[in-house]
């Protein structure tokens, strides 16, 4: 018996008064012109040429999503309600970098408050949470908190005790997730940056259980272009001369040959990468009896001329 899932990953939908900001929003305070120049090229050919109006691609998605037994979000969304509106109890949500907030890469704007992890209860956002099906074992994780120490740059100081007391709290469920697996059930797993998963495999208890994952499923990388790169620039040393966000994903990088330990699948951004707009979402389906591995299906969803 097949066990059908959709899935998603960042949609980064876009509020009204967000698309009203317009499409240079991200220059609006960088003082150098130089930047500014360079931000504007890698947004208008490389990223994402006009990141506040591709909100539409959540109702394209909702209109093209087959009937599915899950659907999961692997994080950045700003817009539950219609997902939940559409999928009800048969969703489940991933907690990823933008919701707990994170510093802009240019201009060092924003960063991660605990005011925004206060919030997820608010609007019924789980750090951690499992789903038993067949022989199958599904985790989402929150993986800003489990990769905090790449991310304490963008705490606040006076937040950051408080921050490692929930990251020690979520590694304990995480910890006792794996800690039960049945030798033969297998894992899917859902983190929505790959930066969490150096950090787990250094874990003592997770470790033993890591040959368990049959799919890690990430998103934060928007394209399978910049996966392949990631995979490429694999332990690469961290640059530490060029600005906090360089020396963050160098970081992320020098470590990121731990990747290939957990059979790592991207979920792309609904909208893709300018450079190549290859924007979808993926479907799989299990057999639940663990005869033969989970199949997955990418889907592409087409864009709108800008």
């Amino acid at each position: 018996m097949d066990f059908r899932i959709t899935i998603l990953s960042d949609i980064h939908y876009a509020s009204a008064a967000e698309q009203a900001l317009g499409e240079d929003y991200e220059l609006r305070g960088l003082r150098s012109p130089l930047v500014r120049s360079v931000l504007r090229l890698y947004r208008h050919y490389i990223w994402l040429r006009d990141p506040l109006s591709q909100s539409y691609l959540l109702d394209k998605f909702i209109g093209a999503a087959p009937e599915s037994d899950l659907t999961i979000a692997n994080g950045d969304y700003s817009c539950l309600a219609k997902l939940r509106n559409k999928f009800g109890s048969k969703l489940r949500l991933v907690v990823g970098d933008h919701e707990l907030g994170k510093l802009s890469f240019f201009g060092a704007r924003g960063g991660m408050r605990l005011e925004s992890w206060r919030r997820l209860a608010k609007v019924g956002l789980t750090p951690f949470w499992r789903f038993d099906v067949g022989n199958y074992v599904l985790i989402g994780i929150a993986s800003s908190l489990v990769a905090l120490p790449i991310f304490k740059p963008d705490t606040l100081a006076e937040e950051y005790t408080e921050w490692e007391q929930l990251r020690s709290a979520h590694f304990e469920e995480i910890r006792r997730a794996f800690a039960s697996l049945k030798p033969e059930q297998r894992v899917l797993l859902f983190t929505h940056d790959p930066t969490s998963l150096p950090f787990l495999s250094q874990d003592e208890i997770i470790a033993p259980k890591i040959q368990q994952i049959e799919q890690t499923i990430i998103g934060h990388l928007h394209s399978n272009l910049v996966l392949w790169k990631g995979r490429l620039l694999a332990g690469i040393p961290q640059i530490h001369f060029l600005g906090h966000s360089a020396k963050r994903f160098s970081g992320a990088l020098r470590e990121a040959r731990e990747w290939r330990h957990f059979k790592v699948r991207l979920c792309p951004a609904l909208a893709g990468i300018e450079l190549l707009k290859d924007g979808g979402y993926l479907t799989a389906r299990l057999d639940i009896d663990g005869r033969r591995p989970a199949s997955f299906e990418f889907h592409p969803l087409k864009r709108e001329r800008v």
